[in-house]
């Protein structure tokens, strides 16, 4: 089994995380990109930056260890970004290999939740009038 989740300062290589579900049990490999989109409640948005805090890729990992042992899961590779990130950049990236497609696509989505939901990782907004603002700050 292959489960592997953390936090990076370099471009998140999907290609490579998805490759490191591949297992011929899964009948359904899902993957999740969340990108940084150039709008946020209505304020035109040129990039983010994502700062962590030190403890950010241990409990990266600790998430992880709650979905090890889901039914039907036999692989999940995760990454968040940390730094700065243009339009279109990946900040988290998500692969669940499962047995079947519903079990992929819950794990993934219930990950995901629970990854905004823990991680202490913040977001700082550029905007387009030349300001900024933090946003999923504590």
């Amino acid at each position: 089994m292959n489960f592997s989740a953390g936090v990076t300062t370099e471009d998140i290589d999907t290609d490579a995380l998805l490759a490191a579900v591949s297992d011929d049990r899964a009948g359904a490999v899902v993957s999740f990109s969340g990108v940084v989109r150039n709008h946020d409640h209505g304020k035109a948005v040129t990039g983010i930056e994502y700062v962590g805090h030190p403890s950010a890729d241990d409990v990266m990992r600790e998430v992880l260890a709650e979905f090890a042992d889901r039914e039907g899961v036999h692989a999940i590779a995760a990454q968040h970004r940390i730094g700065h990130l243009g339009i279109g950049g990946v900040a988290l990236y998500v692969a669940v290999a499962a047995s079947h497609r519903a079990q992929a696509f819950g794990c993934a989505s219930d990950f995901v939740d629970r990854v905004k939901e823990k991680l202490p990782i913040w977001k700082k907004q550029y905007l387009t009038d030349g300001t900024h603002e933090w946003s999923q700050c504590p």
